[in-house]
């Protein structure tokens, strides 16, 4: 991005080095989470802790089942009244299958000023982000305002069970005093319609509302008039599901997103009209429409259908799953309409279930992370988000610990950084990974 000129920031080279080292390692490390248990994120926590150790930081590893490990560490801030501030980034990654990939997907590859491999940008890019300024500040004798409490968490891409979900609910004592706390999917550059550089800033989630749902029927004859099909019960309850409209629920942080977007589209946003539509005004809003349109309504997609094991052989039951998310005040509405949507004949309950969060986007956090983007990039317009999918923040949350999405990353037009997640020939640019340790640790520092 040649017409970008940045300001250079407090880190020294060694921690842009470092950066790159550091996420090039991590994804050496398969830290693949299969889900039901499987994974391994152990040698991929020592490396953690290692690297903490060396710079003089204190890391504990802790593990509710072996090898499925976090790390946890505190940095000392200088004003001691001050409440703490929570820095997560998860260790697991999402499969890979080899054969899809350029590279190989665990190979870390430096290539053309680009990191190659799973994790790069989900999320071992931000996990070296953390430590490049941990230890830039541990050897130029600088520190925070706040403690800042580092957490490298397990099983993020299952139900972080074994990760923050743990952490949250049996070493709640590591977290003493911090309110706050940012993580993933926030403050990456999105390019839009003429040249407009938007740094969308998580500051709410949905919740996570994934279903089992089960019919039962009467066995019988592929060939025989069968009403009680379980098959057939539960594929029209699908259906129904499928081809649900949800109504438009707009709440705070999605208004705020709406109202910022528009306004740099030279649109204006009239919420409370009689008439007023979502969709038009998506329409206007350009390419940063896809920043907001899967959080003005609740969701709900079919995944998975198991049933029968013979084509001549009706089954007496029938399962499927379905991943739904909820906006943070809908979930007594998610829960009446599903149980409308699936009917009489067809069974379901809660796979995982965890909370919708909300963030304020007025809080001086907000406005730090706010400044910093647009100190390292004067062009930026960094806008508040809802997230349309969920972090370890909601396990966080249970701690009173309000979560914001903001890994800062430089991109350059063209790079598609959602189809990055769990996508094939993951990647990151050298240049993105400078800028977003400079932003972190200016925010961190002053926060």
């Amino acid at each position: 991005m040649a017409d970008l000129e940045p300001a250079t920031g407090n880190v020294d080279q060694r921690a842009l080095d470092e950066v790159v080292r550091f996420t090039s390692d991590l994804i050496r490390f398969d830290t693949t989470n299969r889900g039901g248990g499987d994974g391994n994120e152990r040698p991929a926590a020592e490396y953690v802790a290692e690297q903490l150790a060396e710079a003089g930081i204190e890391a504990t590893i802790l593990e509710m089942a072996p090898n499925r490990s976090n790390v946890v560490a505190r940095i000392a801030g200088s004003d001691p009244s001050a409440e703490a501030l929570l820095v997560h980034g998860h260790l697991d990654v999402v499969p890979a299958e080899a054969a899809d990939w350029s590279v190989h997907p665990f190979c870390g590859e430096i290539r053309d000023d680009v990191v190659w491999g799973r994790g790069a940008i989900d999320m071992k890019n931000m996990d070296s982000m953390i430590l490049a300024v941990a230890r830039y500040w541990q050897r130029s004798g600088q520190r925070p305002r706040r403690d800042i409490v580092l957490a490298f968490t397990a099983d993020e891409e299952a139900s972080a069970e074994y990760g923050a979900g743990f952490l949250a609910d049996q070493h709640r004592d590591l977290f003493e005093g911090c309110t706050e706390g940012i993580s993933e999917s926030g403050a990456y550059t999105f390019h839009a319609e003429e040249g407009l550089r938007i740094y969308p800033i998580g500051a709410g989630e949905r919740g996570t509302a994934w279903l089992d749902l089960s019919a039962r029927g009467r066995a019988g004859h592929g060939s025989k008039v069968n009403a009680d099909n379980a098959v057939s019960h539960l594929a029209a309850a699908i259906t129904r599901i499928g081809e649900y409209r949800w109504p438009v629920r707009l709440v705070p942080t999605v208004r705020a997103a709406l109202t910022e977007i528009a306004s740099l589209y030279g649109v204006e946003a009239n919420f409370d009209e009689p008439d007023f539509d979502i969709d038009a005004l998506l329409a206007q809003l350009g390419s940063a429409a896809q920043l907001v349109e899967s959080t003005v309504r609740n969701s709900s997609n079919p995944t998975v259908f198991h049933a029968g094991y013979k084509v001549n052989v009706i089954p007496e039951l029938a399962t499927a799953q379905v991943d739904g998310r909820m906006l943070p005040g809908t979930e007594e509405e998610f829960i009446e309409t599903m149980n409308a949507l699936t009917g009489d004949l067809v069974s379901w309950d809660f796979h995982h279930r965890e909370v919708p969060l909300s963030a304020p986007v007025d809080a001086p956090l907000f406005d730090r992370m706010r400044a910093s983007l647009k100190a390292f990039d004067p062009e930026a317009h960094p806008v508040p988000v809802c997230m349309s999918g969920g972090t370890d923040a909601k396990q966080f949350s249970r701690l009173g610990i309000i979560g914001y999405g903001f890994s800062p990353l430089l991109l350059p037009p063209g790079y598609d950084y959602g189809a990055m997640f769990h996508g094939v020939d993951e990647r990151v640019p050298v240049e993105g990974l400078h800028f977003g340790v400079r932003v972190l640790e200016d925010v961190l520092r002053g926060a």
